[in-house]
């Protein structure tokens, strides 16, 4: 029985070392918070401070948008419009569905295939987002987030990306020199996340969305890249929550599958199937007060683990139980066989009659 109870707790430890480590990443974005590379308050000059000047820019002034075409739908004019007027000394760039295919194909050839096979059209809009930031550098913002202020602050941080809730980062407004190194791990990281999950959501979230930037970038993190290679992190009152943050959100149309409603019960949404590369600011706060579910759900998870743990072991036991009277009944049966003695005996005849002498005993 002891030797059982080791076996059955090794093979139990080896497949909750595996399954951790499949999860590792995800459990510790759980506990990130981003502080050791957030973009403080304190080091942002204000609006029309004339210490944005003296502040090195690093990133090339080029704003990256991207669409299906040219036709941009009005409810996401009055942003795009809002963004090339307070930059009127940017490059603007808008990324139609046909440039962003001859891009690929005539700069990064090796990844068109992946690129033409995504199921779902915002997993492309999602990858060219980090190429075109890799190649040129810039700034890439959606077309639902508006600007609020120039974003000439900004330029002075080799890359930057905004934080999301309740944890990880999102890509709908992010920046970087050309050739960053974690833009090129990003983009290097594509195929193999390029993976079909049970839930569409999951599938485009794991692939190219915001949760696959958030594992490459905590990956990324875990190398300790220096000062250069350092990515900071906008953090939520500095991206939209005031009058002197950067952006502002404006009415997207995103629209989610019915898979995306239990996820949404669980934390904040992320970018799904839409055209909107972000939800509407409602959706966003609605969401946002619900991502405390997230908690409880981890808490519940433990419990069923170590339920199952409870019930496999009580199989193991039984199984065990049922050999240990399987092999008591058989020896038994052995032993009662093996007092049987079988006589052995000796023929003894004569004219008149036929006799017979016992000789031994022996056991079976």
């Amino acid at each position: 029985m002891r030797r059982g109870l080791i076996i059955f707790l090794v093979i139990n430890l080896l497949i909750i070392a595996f399954l951790v480590k499949s999860v590792f990443t995800l459990l510790t974005l759980l506990v990130e918070d981003a502080s050791a590379d957030a973009i403080h308050r304190s080091e942002i000059p204000a609006p029309n401070s004339p210490l944005i000047e003296s502040r090195p820019q690093l990133i090339p002034k080029i704003i990256h948008q991207t669409y299906i075409n040219e036709s941009i739908p009005g409810h996401w004019k009055e942003a795009q419009q809002s963004c090339i007027d307070l930059h009127e000394d940017y490059e603007y760039i808008l990324w139609t569905d046909e440039k962003s295919r001859n891009f690929i194909a005539t700069e990064y050839p090796w990844f068109l295939e992946t690129f033409d096979t995504y199921r779902f059209p915002i997993q492309r809009a999602d990858a060219i987002r980090y190429f075109i930031l890799a190649h040129y550098g810039g700034v890439y913002i959606d077309l639902d987030d508006g600007c609020n202020r120039r974003i000439d602050p900004l330029l002075s941080y080799t890359a930057w990306v905004r934080r999301t809730r309740p944890t990880g980062i999102s890509n709908d407004a992010m920046g970087a020199v050309p050739r960053h190194p974690f833009f090129l791990r990003v983009i290097e990281s594509l195929q193999t996340y390029n993976k079909q999950w049970v839930l569409p959501y999951i599938t485009i979230m794991y692939s190219t969305g915001p949760l696959f930037l958030s594992v490459i970038w905590k990956e990324y993190m875990n190398l300790e890249p220096s000062e250069q290679g350092r990515v900071r992190i906008l953090m939520p009152d500095e991206y939209n929550k005031h009058a002197w943050s950067f952006f502002k959100h404006y009415r997207g149309s995103s629209w989610h599958g019915k898979d995306a409603k239990l996820i949404f019960w669980v934390r904040p949404p992320f970018p799904l199937f839409h055209k909107s590369p972000s939800p509407s600011p409602l959706l966003t706060e609605t969401c946002e007060k619900m991502g405390g579910h997230w908690m409880l759900l981890t808490a519940l998870g433990f419990m069923l683990a170590g339920v199952v743990g409870i019930c496999l072991w009580w199989v193991y036991g039984r199984v065990l139980l049922l050999g240990a009277r399987r092999s008591q009944s058989s020896s038994s049966s052995s032993s009662v066989v093996s007092k049987m003695r079988i006589p052995l005996w000796r023929r003894m005849s004569s004219k008149n009659n036929v006799k017979y002498e016992l000789v031994e005993r022996r056991e079976v």
